[in-house]
């Protein structure tokens, strides 16, 4: 008896028509992202070890890499290497070594996948997609760009929106100065320390965090409540300032902080997106690399996803010692956003198959005719299959039913026929050199949450 298939946990895997939707998903960002000048890279999915491990306190979440067949007394001689847990410390280390040949400010997108050692759970995997845009910059970056990225993932979001009917997302930002201004003006020295147990504020709640900040760090009570209060102020303007203010602490880098994130929102709602972008001061994002602003999202209507996108600004990331390279950045987690959504079939595509006619076969004997009738409507952009079998018709129109494909072509000759539509019934004489489908029924059309087909 041949041994049963057990799905691994947390590495998805999608149906062709799922994967009709993520491609469609991926081509959106595409077009986007080159519209704004991004142009596209790929690294390797592996890095030595000890670069994994040297930012962020994610050690526990990689994929370690080894040869099963190794040379004897290879193993010690060579470098540890370890699947990469996203693309911004890859990206780093690609444009160390390409330096001299990329024009600065340079702009970068990038979309593969990723792996983390996680326990699997709705909207986190060990292996998932994401898409990633860069702007960076050699020695110095101008603080402009920040809300450039901020303004390229929102029309990313909403081409999304449009083409794949997917929930509107609302943009959350901070900027990391502000907070850690905050912090050094309370005496607090491990700002670090505070910004990653603020970060867990939406899972657990101001009060959790609270204790936390005073039993793990040693706060007293009061400081640990200034912190909290930081974390508790929105605003969908620049009238955050005056509630940071309000709490009476001071430093010039809570000033440059605030001065930072107010320019990037007024920035974004001046471009007619008021309503999608919120400061939010208690984003922080856990890792360590991220010096300027931060963004993180929420995809309205699930909330319980989480982040499906995130990002910031990071000023020593990539470095040769001679040279800095800051940049800010943007991670789209395309896994994240779909495959919650295509397991509940909240969204789909409307056939199974890229396939819009099934070109009949009426005998053995005349399938070069069907051939021929197949490659005329392909030559014109029209995705078309030949029936695997001369069955009779009927069983071929089942065939065609059944994978979704809307028309079957019934040969009369190489490049002549009769074209019925299995939805309507309607069957017309065509020619396989003029006759064309409607707009809409060349590829499988997305239904997105709360559409029909």
């Amino acid at each position: 008896m041949a041994a049963r298939v057990r799905p691994i946990s947390g590495f998805p895997e999608f149906l062709p028509n799922g994967r009709i939707v993520e491609q469609r998903a991926l081509a959106a960002l595409h077009h986007t992202f080159e519209l704004h000048g991004f142009g596209e890279i790929e690294t390797r999915a592996v890095e030595p070890l000890s670069v994994l491990l040297r930012k962020g306190e994610i050690d526990k979440e990689v994929y370690a890499v080894r040869r099963l067949h190794a040379e004897p007394g290879r193993e010690s001689s060579e470098e540890d290497l370890a699947l990469h847990f996203d693309l911004t410390v890859p990206f780093a280390r690609y444009i160390l070594e390409n330096a001299g040949h990329l024009a600065f400010p340079f702009r970068r997108w990038q979309a593969q996948k990723v792996w983390r050692g996680e326990r699997p759970q709705d909207g986190r995997y060990r292996e998932f997609r994401q898409a990633d845009i860069d702007i960076v910059g050699q020695d110095s970056l101008a603080a402009h760009h920040e809300a450039e990225i901020a303004l390229v993932a929102l029309e990313a979001y909403a081409r999304l929106e449009a083409e794949l009917g997917l929930p509107a997302v609302v943009l959350h930002v901070n900027n990391r100065k502000l907070s850690q201004g905050f912090y050094e003006g309370l005496g607090i020295e491990d700002t670090a320390a505070v910004l990653q147990r603020v970060d867990k504020y939406d899972k657990i709640g101001p009060t959790k965090v609270a204790e936390l900040l005073v039993t793990e760090l040693g706060l007293s009570q009061s400081v640990a409540d200034q912190c909290v209060a930081l974390a508790g102020i929105q605003a969908s303007d620049s009238g955050f300032i005056d509630a940071v203010r309000a709490l009476g602490v001071t430093s010039e880098l809570l000033d440059a902080g605030l001065a930072e994130l107010s320019t990037l929102v007024d920035t974004v709602t001046t471009q007619g997106l008021s309503g999608r972008i919120l400061a939010d001061l208690k984003i922080a994002r856990g890792l360590d690399y991220y010096t300027g602003t931060v963004y993180e999202t929420e995809l309205l209507g699930h909330s319980k996803l989480g982040s499906v996108g995130s990002g910031g600004r990071y000023d020593q990331l990539a470095s040769d010692g001679k040279r800095t390279f800051p940049g800010v950045g943007f991670s789209f987690g395309i896994s994240r956003l779909l495959v919650p959504l295509i397991n509940r079939d909240e969204i789909r595509a409307s056939r199974d198959v890229p396939t819009c006619v099934l070109v009949a076969v009426t005998s053995d004997e005349a399938r070069a005719d069907s051939l021929a009738t197949a490659r005329e409507l392909r030559a014109r952009g029209i995705s078309a299959e030949v029936a695997p079998s001369a069955d009779k018709f009927g069983k071929q129109i089942k065939y065609a039913d059944r994978r979704g494909i809307p028309f079957v072509w019934f040969p009369q000759g190489a490049d002549s026929g009769e074209v019925k539509d299995l939805r309507s019934g309607d069957q017309v004489q065509a020619s396989a050199t003029t006759w064309t489908p409607p707009a809409e029924d060349l590829r499988p059309s997305i239904i997105g949450p709360g559409q029909t087909s």
